[in-house]
């Protein structure tokens, strides 16, 4: 049997409880109904089985070779998100909507590739109110929603220079997230050292940062903290920026928590996008690297340090069980392979290419509730996916007919068969991907030349099968041409009609 509730757009609920009691009863039916959700030694019993929490972390420019559950030569520790690995769902095939940082983030949202809505790079466009986001539908049901770290869905202020875009030049820019369904933001712009936040770094050589001692002879970064009032975060701000976003999610967590609300809190990390700083305890790890090295690879320490804290923290206050937990990268790694620390592992591309390791990141999930801990899988999934997954979990139906291009991934987060028969297509300048099963073609000159891949065969994409497959690769070929009419439609404001 299958449950729905409609939610109708900008709806106004008088009594958010009174909804959220209707949810619970439709997710207990169904838990009742399927009672073999879950593996018997971690499965809530339905009693206890209450509207789940979900909690989006992000990281910025990880590679899909930087940790060690994903690649066992890295020399990055991260036992925490190895721990996390371990006890829910590694996805092999994970993928970012988009080579660079923008595009990814509003898909997380959204649910749809950001050539819909016009962010077509970094610091392009801007998250539009006509879009339908998953904080906003979250919290017409009475879900907490908070936002911390970067945004980079458009500028946080109309009157003060700030960050790559704020200020009065880019007014029509103007998209906080408080616009969009949020009740509580410590969020940034877009990027900031990763230590410090608000200080220049010390630059060596255009390739590494140091923090500046004494901080007396600082000068202003110029990207600033905001909150959810549209203000200035005036608090201390030195020290980790990975611990300073944390510091702020989990009181948000716990203060949700005592008051028996559920929450979405979306956790996106500044960290390892440049300037890379790290604290001098975390550098210290490292010690026969080079000063680039050790600031990367202690910035990434740093992030899984609190991701373990935030681990931690559900276990105490005893909501871990029915948190869905996810975790993943907003593209590949910035750099040079022969130049830059940061790992694609044996994937091909780094960030800002549509192949692999501009695109394939680390992915995880934990649900104790519901996912065996241990699993793995390599069904390729998109971060389009969040937004459908997360209402079909609530037993929500999506309030309009625009196309979306995530499914939900539901199924298989149950151990059950999933079929993906909408493909998962790529845009970005003139490189365009899509992406059927195993196959994947890409062209990097707008359609001049394709390219072929099997990538369970080669995940390296070192074996072009074009002359091979040709008919192929002219079906596949069309369907992303279908699919990018479809986009182009959507970015005139078709859907909003």
């Amino acid at each position: 049997m299958l449950w729905k509730l409609t939610l109708p757009r900008n709806a106004q609920y008088e009594n958010y409880r009174y909804l959220l009691h209707r949810i619970t009863a439709l997710i207990l039916a169904a838990w009742t109904l399927h009672p073999t959700i879950g593996s018997a030694n971690t499965a809530l019993s339905a009693e206890k089985i209450s509207v789940p929490n979900i909690i989006l972390m992000m990281s910025d420019d990880l590679g899909y070779g930087d940790l060690t559950c994903f690649n066992e030569d890295s020399p990055i520790k991260t036992p925490h998100l190895s721990e996390m690995a371990a006890a829910g769902l590694k996805f092999t095939r994970f993928y970012a909507a988009a080579p660079v940082c923008s595009p990814t983030r509003g898909s997380c949202l959204t649910g749809r590739h950001p050539y819909r809505y016009g962010i077509y790079t970094a610091n392009v466009g801007h998250l539009k109110q006509e879009e339908i986001a998953l904080p906003e539908l979250l919290h017409e049901v009475g879900y907490a929603t908070g936002h911390f770290g970067k945004w980079h869905l458009g500028t946080l202020t109309t009157e003060i220079k700030d960050a790559n875009r704020g200020g009065p030049k880019n007014k029509q820019h103007i998209s906080p997230p408080q616009q969009h369904g949020y009740d509580v933001c410590f969020v940034t712009e877009s990027k900031v050292p990763t230590f410090d936040p608000l200080i220049a770094p010390v630059k060596n050589n255009g390739k590494a940062w140091d923090p500046l001692v004494p901080r007396a002879d600082s000068k202003i970064y110029g990207t600033h903290y905001w909150n959810e009032r549209g203000e200035i975060v005036a608090d201390d701000l030195s020290g980790d920026d990975s611990q300073l976003i944390m510091d702020r999610a989990i009181p948000f967590i716990e203060n949700a928590t005592k008051n028996h609300q559920p929450f979405f809190a979306v956790i996106w990390f500044h960290a390892p996008h440049l300037p890379v700083v790290a604290d001098r305890k975390y550098q210290q790890i490292y010690p026969e690297a080079s000063t680039y090295e050790r600031n990367y690879y202690g910035c990434v320490s740093a992030l899984d340090d609190q991701v373990g804290r935030l681990r931690k923290s559900l276990r105490d206050l005893q909501v871990d069980q029915n948190t869905m937990l996810w975790f993943c990268s907003d593209n590949g790694p910035e750099g040079q392979a022969n130049s830059a620390p940061g790992s694609a592992g044996i994937l091909s591309g780094r960030k800002r290419s549509l192949l692999e390791g501009g695109i394939r990141v680390p992915g995880l999930f934990e649900w104790p509730a519901v996912v065996t801990p241990g699993t793995e899988t390599d069904f390729a999934v998109v971060t389009s996916d969040y937004l459908p997954t997360i209402l079909d979990a609530l037993q929500l139906e999506y309030p309009d007919n625009r196309p979306l291009d995530g499914i939900s991934l539901l199924p298989l987060l149950q151990e059950k068969s999933l079929e993906r028969k909408q493909p998962i297509g790529f845009q970005s300048g003139p490189q365009v991907a899509w992406m059927s099963g195993n196959h994947k073609i890409y062209t990097k000159d707008r359609g001049k030349k394709w390219q072929l891949y099997d990538l369970k065969a080669d995940p390296e994409e070192s074996l072009d099968l074009a002359a091979q497959e040709p008919e192929l690769l002219k079906s596949m070929i069309l369907a992303a041409r279908q699919w990018q009419e479809s986009c182009r439609k959507s970015d005139e404001e078709q859907d909003y009609k």
